[in-house]
């Protein structure tokens, strides 16, 4: 089929409107509703005709851009909730605001200091016995090393170490009580791993007598809270002499940084690394990196149903004294995408998909010139084509 030869020259042609979805993007994917005019189609009798509110507009010459601008808010990153894992009364918390470092207090349980440490995993067992192996161990030593306590050497991967591991016997009813089992046996030290080796538990003890606890040697689940780093509170949930169970505190990373929603559109293509500008509060522009991404998309609170979902992302700020003084406010997070200058555009509504395949553009005398559409960008899409023209008269829907 050729381009005039669908024109319209009679009254009795009607039109119809069917839509359509064009899926176009380079950094961000960008849906845009197409036009699909199918001329020469006679409406049945008893189907009402549809009217259609055209217009004409000229081809453009612009620059069309993929990037876009999210709405982000200044403050110290998501809260991250902290629970006790020791039984008894909370005797102290921190005031909101403050910075806890590698071995400082986080809270008290008991009138005993449940101290910060720095890495992973966290205690999920008790810390006890010779030659004990474990990324738990290892996690332990580093913390102390790192606070000046003398850990000795410890063992590298591939070695072996005699471990001892005490079990108690299984009572029975026809036996009387026994004494616990000491046993012994060879284990090789995996990658990642420490050992709790004697210099390592006498570390532990000359820690814990600092710290104003029973020097044992051992550490039990609850003793410690480990986080991935220093840590600022930015609220408590529970007041001294409650019970410590549950939700404790919130705490966030110590430097600020702005968080931002973005829509799953938003956000497809961005990763973490990927350089951003903030226009900060006071209207000046800095730089910043994208951090951690959500993977969970959620519908924010208070929006309409069926509003699109969202999904959160935390920027960090190049320089930290860019935020001065403020500890919030809103900031504009401007990310930078796909860029093409002085293309020829026209609206989006002006394209016409063809039966046979591919998309037009129509003049305002009724004739079609077929055209290559490039970038999609603020309800503009670029064309390109044999007879396409800055200034070129179009037809499109109002």
């Amino acid at each position: 089929m050729s381009l005039d030869e669908d024109r319209p020259h009679s009254h009795r042609r009607r039109n119809r409107i069917v839509s359509g979805l064009i899926a176009a993007g380079s950094v961000l994917a960008v849906t845009a509703a197409v036009l699909v005019w199918t001329r020469g189609v006679r409406a049945a009798d008893d189907e009402p005709a549809e009217v259609i509110s055209v217009s004409s507009v000229a081809i453009t010459r612009t620059d069309l851009s993929t990037s876009r601008s999210l709405d982000g808010k200044l403050g110290y990153g998501t809260p991250r909730t902290i629970k006790s894992a020791r039984e008894g009364v909370v005797t102290w918390l921190p005031d909101g605001g403050k910075t806890v470092d590698r071995g400082q207090s986080l809270y008290q349980v008991n009138d005993e200091p449940v101290p910060l440490f720095i890495g992973a995993p966290p205690i999920y067992r008790t810390i006890d016995g010779r030659n004990m192996t474990g990324r738990d161990v290892a996690m332990v030593a580093k913390n102390l090393k790192a606070l000046g306590y003398a850990i000795g050497d410890q063992p590298r991967a591939g070695q072996q170490v005699q471990q001892t591991t005490t079990e108690e016997p299984s009572p029975t009813a026809s036996a009387p009580p026994s004494a616990p089992v000491n046993r012994t046996e060879w284990v090789t030290v995996r990658e990642g791993e420490g050992v709790l080796t004697t210099t390592l538990t006498n570390a532990i003890k000359k820690w814990q007598r600092d710290l104003g606890v029973d020097d044992d040697g051992v550490i039990e689940v609850g003793d410690l809270a480990v986080l991935p780093g220093a840590v600022r509170v930015d609220s408590v949930a529970v007041q001294v002499g409650d019970p410590a169970t549950g939700d404790l505190m919130s705490v966030t990373q110590t430097t600020k940084a702005i968080t931002a929603s973005a829509s799953v559109t938003e956000a497809d293509g961005l990763k973490p690394g990927d350089k951003v500008t903030l226009r900060m509060p006071d209207g000046k522009e800095a730089a910043g990196e994208v951090g951690e991404i959500s993977t969970v998309a959620q519908t924010p609170d208070g929006s309409a149903p069926g509003s699109p979902q969202q999904v959160t992302l935390t920027v960090t700020m190049t320089d930290p004294k860019a935020a001065g003084n403020l500890d919030g406010g809103t900031v504009e997070v401007k990310v930078e995408g796909e860029t093409h200058a002085g293309v020829l555009a026209v609206p989006v509504t002006a394209l016409l998909a063809l039966r046979e395949g591919g998309y037009a553009i129509q003049l305002a005398d009724g004739r079609r010139i077929a055209v290559t559409t490039g970038m999609f960008s603020g309800g503009l899409v670029e064309v390109s084509g044999d007879g396409v023209a800055e200034g070129l008269m179009v037809v499109t829907t109002s």
